[in-house]
């Protein structure tokens, strides 16, 4: 999966496909996650060499025409003469089939509806804006959904978190559904949020603007990142991020103002408060510092998906009892969710609990979806026969 990006000291929190949950137990499990640290030195580049050429930046009709190809398959091959419900079906059919588009993932695929065409290749956003402009075309109501965090996983069974992530709204006669590239995210309660076109764009000159600047190319970072305010001044994501590139560019001032703006605007925006408590750290402002960190804490205690990070570094660390700490609370915040039973199940097992293990497990499966129940059974299986195994002998 991949939402918008949200950098941490140029660390872009980025995501993974669907994979099913990982084994259990896991070797180890790493989890990604916006470390405070000093931050990174202005770009520099060899004496004599030119610059990169700046990438252009595309008017937002450019980011989302449909290409006439494009047009001329969803004439052929969706029945606009069928109900809502059967349009949708065939558009979901069309994306993913072999014989249609055979959409494939790729987490740096920020696309326009063109270029995913053309490439076949998209993340959750580019997705996520073909879809929509595919169902459009075809006379269905859709629109792009925004969530502000979730908790995905790599296919190698690490953890990921992310500050957000988007996915396709379309409304049939039975109500509104989601079309998500990512059937494996966890989100926050709020769960997908309609939102304009406008915010919509907004994203993808955020993200194109992160990929930019990583590519060494600031200058069309800094244009796309311009582009992404201009549709929507309040996006926290893109204000960070243009703290970011201030200080590659080695202006602390403007990036203290950039991170400023972000938090003013979400001041639980954990990206910003890394980068602000790194920054006022490097600036020897111990008392803004102090006061930063405090308030990142405070977000942090009363997030379930960062009470989930910490008990995956508790794990790593073979501190059983602390990640069995932190998975409580995480759902106690957020109950009901499957994957922190499951890493909760994992905590006990490392400890030797089998009984309190095969209790979170059970947990787990009760509250997954079908397409998961099935893994989580093989694995409550697989824990009674250790249970059994374990018995001393009568």
């Amino acid at each position: 999966m991949f939402a918008w990006t949200a950098f941490a000291l140029l660390a872009a929190a980025a995501a993974a496909p669907s994979p099913p949950p990982p084994p259990m137990p896991p070797s180890h499990l790493a989890a990604a996650v916006q470390n405070e640290a000093t931050p990174p030195a202005p770009a520099t580049r060899i004496a004599g060499t030119a610059a990169p050429t700046p990438t252009p930046t595309p008017t937002p009709e450019q980011i989302m025409q449909l290409p006439p190809a494009l047009h001329a398959l969803l004439q052929q091959r969706i029945d606009r003469s069928a109900d809502a419900e059967h349009r949708l079906q065939q558009l979901v059919a069309l994306a993913f089939d072999a014989n249609g588009l055979n959409l494939q993932y790729d987490a740096n695929a920020t696309h326009s509806v063109a270029e995913s065409y053309t490439t076949r290749q998209v993340n959750c956003l580019s997705f996520t804006l073909l879809f929509v402009a595919m169902a459009r075309d075809v006379g269905l109501q859709a629109q792009v959904q925004e969530v502000r965090r979730v908790l995905s996983w790599y296919e190698d069974g690490n953890a990921l978190y992310n500050v957000g992530h988007v996915n396709a709204g379309v409304r049939v006669d039975s109500g509104r559904g989601s079309i998500d590239l990512d059937r494996s995210v966890l989100m926050d309660r709020r769960g997908p949020q309609p939102i304009s076109d406008r915010r919509a764009l907004a994203h993808y000159y955020n993200n194109r603007g992160a990929e930019l600047m990583v590519d060494g190319d600031l200058d069309g970072a800094r244009a796309h990142l311009a582009m992404a305010l201009q549709m929507d001044p309040r996006f926290a994501g893109a204000w960070n991020n243009q703290g970011v590139l201030a200080m590659r560019d080695g202006d602390s001032a403007a990036a203290a103002r950039d991170y400023a703006k972000a938090l003013e605007i979400d001041p639980e925006h954990l990206p910003a408060l890394s980068n602000a408590v790194g920054l006022a750290r490097r600036l020897g402002d111990g008392a803004r510092e102090a006061a930063l960190q405090r308030q990142m804490e405070h977000v942090r205690q009363r997030d379930p998906f960062q009470q989930y990070l910490l008990g995956t570094e508790a794990e790593q660390r073979q501190d059983y009892a602390a990640a069995i700490a932190y998975y409580r609370r995480a759902l106690h915040l957020y109950d009901g969710a499957h994957l922190l039973y499951f890493a909760l199940a994992r905590a006990y097992l490392h400890s030797g609990d089998i009984r309190r293990a095969s209790v979170a497990l059970r947990e787990a499966m009760a509250h997954a979806d079908p397409a998961t129940q099935p893994r989580y059974q093989g694995k409550l299986e697989a824990l009674r026969r250790l249970s059994s195994t374990a018995r001393p002998p009568r």
